[in-house]
């Protein structure tokens, strides 16, 4: 009697093992191919903007990184979007291309208007069309 109750308990153990060995962590996905860091291009970064008279004076740094971001972008694209003060708040706004400058040119000049809250973000390209992420989204609030 106590020889089959060892038995059973060895066999009830083995089998529980054997389902929890077969439990996976989730569903799984596609298989990706591995990301090739050197490859990618450098976001633009420490955006800062300065008002002179009717225009804002859009500056920021470039650096590249010979081990994650190593392509030298050849233009920057400023993206910007302008939102009037009686608009809702949290109401969603839309980029645009405001403008492209040569990689050597890290500033960007864009008129204003009084009244507006103004949001600028910048994307590094290349001639291959490969694309940084874009930049922190920088605002300057003209009233």
């Amino acid at each position: 009697m106590k020889k089959t109750t060892y038995v059973k308990s060895v066999v009830l153990l083995m089998i529980l093992l054997g389902l929890v060995s077969f439990t996976g962590c989730g569903k799984k996905g596609l298989p990706q191919p591995p990301i090739n860091k050197a490859g990618l291009i450098a976001s633009p970064y420490d955006l800062k903007l300065k008002k002179t008279g009717q225009e804002i004076r859009l500056i920021w740094k470039h650096q590249i990184d010979e081990k994650t971001a190593a392509v030298k972008p050849e233009a920057f694209e400023i993206f910007m979007a302008k939102k009037s003060f009686d608009q809702c708040e949290g109401c969603p706004f839309k980029f645009t291309l405001a403008g492209k400058v040569d990689a050597s040119v890290l500033e960007f000049f864009v008129p204003v208007k009084e009244g507006f809250k103004y949001y600028f973000r910048i994307q590094a390209t290349d001639d291959d069309k490969l694309r940084s992420s874009y930049s922190k989204t920088i605002q300057l609030e003209y009233k």
